[in-house]
């Protein structure tokens, strides 16, 4: 534990921040710049919160490597939201292709087919999303407007090392549980969104990275404004009220990234506390891992001991030792230690040695 006693918190979403981050905040939070103002309480139209976004946008850019036919939007609504705004932004020939890999992957697919013709182009519900199925040479419709994934399944544990073969199709990618885990081609997309509560901020920011080519004037004359990609962009995220406080945290952590050596050293760091977690469980005489091992995420790692019993026991006795939110997704029970960036490789270690101390006790 640090400094302020604070637990080691496994959870998936709303999720641990860098330290760093919550005492900056802390330290600004009454007088931000000598403004005399929380960043809680300025108007989203003044020159010192512009300023926020704008650094915001650019440390983000410079992160990435986001090239400047992209538009980069921060939204609200989350990942649900976006479930309804890729279909209705991008369908023209009202035709996609969707790879189920997931919760969200299903929701997404289910969502998209009150829109158009949505073809489910592979998936792995038939083992219970535990891998990635092969997608080099999908069965994509001609027609089709994008190919869809959600490229880390945060329930299941499983993660895209390849992406698809879209046969020059748009690729949309629902990056919410990896963001700026690791390097991001983004040229390889036409848009990537991400719910920021997982690996960025606080819940109640979405970002959107969308290439400018399917920014479009002619949506649906049903279409609520303000699921137009084209009016956020148009407005630079600040058409209405943005989430303000939200977003300013995550300009915090994009500069907490960059001191940390930008994306290429994070993954590092990312790889080496995952390695720690897999190579026990693939040792354990108790726990068991339930992802393929070619499929697996360094984000979101579930695993269980085979009796609903000792889970409750492990999870419950976790608890007493400061290292909470182990119990997995309703979905699927067992247990998950979602290990983000801002997890400090000490909790994972403190997690492999009270599983280790755990299995003795219990074998």
């Amino acid at each position: 534990m640090d400094k302020y006693n604070r637990v080691y918190n496994f959870s998936a979403g709303p999720a641990v921040l860098p330290v760093e981050v919550l005492e900056t905040a802390r330290d600004e939070m009454l007088n931000y710049k000598n403004s005399g103002l929380s960043v809680m309480e300025m108007s989203h139209r003044s020159k010192i919160y512009d300023d926020i976004i704008k650094t915001a946008e650019k440390d983000l850019r410079e992160l990435v490597g986001i090239p400047d036919n992209y538009k980069v939007l921060f939204l609200q609504g989350g990942a649900h939201l976006q479930f309804s705004m890729v279909p209705i932004n991008l369908l023209k020939n009202g035709i996609a292709d969707y790879i189920v890999t997931g919760q969200w992957a299903k929701k997404a697919y289910n969502e998209a087919k009150k829109y158009g013709k949505i073809n489910k182009a592979a998936t792995s519900e038939d083992k219970n999303f535990s891998y990635i199925p092969d997608c080099s040479n999908l069965d994509i419709d001609p027609q089709a407007d994008y190919v869809y994934i959600c490229e880390n399944n945060t329930i299941y544990g499983t993660k895209f090392h390849t992406l698809p073969n879209a046969k020059g199709k748009t690729l949309v990618s629902d990056m919410s549980s990896c963001f700026l885990s690791e390097p991001i081609d983004i040229t390889k997309y036409g848009l990537v969104f991400a719910g920021v509560q997982k690996n960025v901020g606080p819940a109640g920011v979405q970002v959107v990275i969308i290439k400018e080519d399917l920014l479009r004037d002619d949506l649906p004359h049903w279409c609520p404004t303000m699921l137009s990609y084209k009016i956020h962009a148009d407005n630079n995220s600040l058409y209405n009220t943005p989430p303000a406080y939200g977003i300013y945290i995550c300009s915090l952590v994009f500069d907490w990234l960059k001191k940390q050596g930008g994306l290429k050293k994070m993954k590092e760091i990312n790889e080496k506390k995952a390695k720690i977690l897999y190579d026990y469980l693939d040792n354990s005489k108790l726990f068991k891992g339930t992802v393929e091992k070619n499929s697996r995420s360094m984000m979101n790692v579930p695993f269980i001991t085979g009796s609903d019993e000792l889970d409750k026991k492990f999870i419950e006795e976790a608890k007493n030792q400061g290292l909470i939110q182990l119990k997995g997704h309703r979905t699927v029970s067992g247990m998950r230690a979602s290990i983000y960036n801002a997890m400090p490789i000490e909790g994972v270690v403190a997690l492999v040695e009270f599983m280790e101390k755990f299995e003795q006790e219990n074998l």
